[in-house]
């Protein structure tokens, strides 16, 4: 099977006003491709177009909780160019707190942006995506793939796209429709500092983490190249490579290392 290109493509990304997303659009504006950043960071995006400067960029302000604008934001991209070829589900929303603590409403806010979201946005899209004989590219996590700390419902969410997007990819086969999911590790922006705490406020104590941060555009280039390779898998950075490996050959020992590791940042001890 070829290489995919991406020469005027018509790429849809979530999340879009920084970070991954905003690293994402950037290099594939720079492989030729149209983007339609999205997200609700209005300011932000103002600042992606900026970045994109002399490239094909439309942005749109979009809740992807909300059905109505997710239908909005496909019918303003068809309309402006005409077709779908790629939509990459990067929206998403993390919380830092146990289990025992975390109010229900956050694990509700968590599952709506990051599992409905990506959902909501795909239903809108797909039949677009089907007659381009498209992508969808999923950020999931490495918390999607492994157990992680103090994020259980984070984890839930993640762990949930993988079994509606592989699913997809199966009941699509033959259609010309791939689906590539994408598992990063612990990635340097903006993301991990408006992680929810147990009440739905924002975390202000620090974060722990396992290995050397990801830039965001290595995390972008990363996809970029297995989305080019038309791979169905990515899990980023040596570290993501081995949680993804150690969580299924040894579980155990996995879960005492993560735990070593991350416990501190809620405050356990020993």
């Amino acid at each position: 099977m070829t290489d995919r290109s991406f020469e005027d493509s018509v790429v849809v990304i979530t999340g879009a006003a920084g970070g991954i997303g905003r690293a994402i659009a950037r290099r594939f504006a720079r492989a030729g491709a149209r983007i339609v950043a999205l997200d609700v960071d209005a300011d932000g995006l103002v600042e992606t177009e900026r970045a994109l400067t002399g490239h094909s960029v439309v942005s749109l302000r979009c809740d992807i909780t909300r059905t109505d604008d997710c239908e909005r934001a496909v019918r303003e991209a068809i309309a402006r160019f005409g077709q779908i070829d790629v939509l990459v589900n990067n929206a998403g929303i993390v919380h830092r707190s146990a289990f025992r603590d975390t109010a229900l409403d956050v694990f509700r806010r968590v599952m709506e942006v990051n599992f409905f979201g990506s959902l909501q946005m795909t239903k809108a899209a797909l039949e677009a995506l089907i007659a381009r004989q498209g992508l969808v590219i999923v950020v999931s996590s490495v918390a999607g793939v492994a157990p992680l700390y103090g994020r259980s419902g984070y984890s839930a969410s993640k762990h949930a796209l993988h079994g509606l997007f592989e699913s997809l990819r199966a009941e699509l086969a033959g259609s010309g429709l791939e689906v590539l999911m994408v598992c990063p590790s612990f990635t340097r922006s903006a993301f991990e500092q408006r992680a929810l705490d147990a009440d739905g406020g924002r975390v202000t104590r620090g974060r722990s983490r396992v290995g050397t941060e990801a830039a965001p555009d290595d995390v972008a280039r990363a996809i970029f190249d297995a989305a080019r390779r038309r791979q169905r898998l990515l899990v980023h950075t040596p570290v993501g490579k081995l949680a993804f490996a150690l969580s299924r050959l040894a579980p155990g020992v996995y879960e005492k290392l993560m735990v070593k590791k991350l416990a501190s940042e809620l405050g356990v001890t020993g």
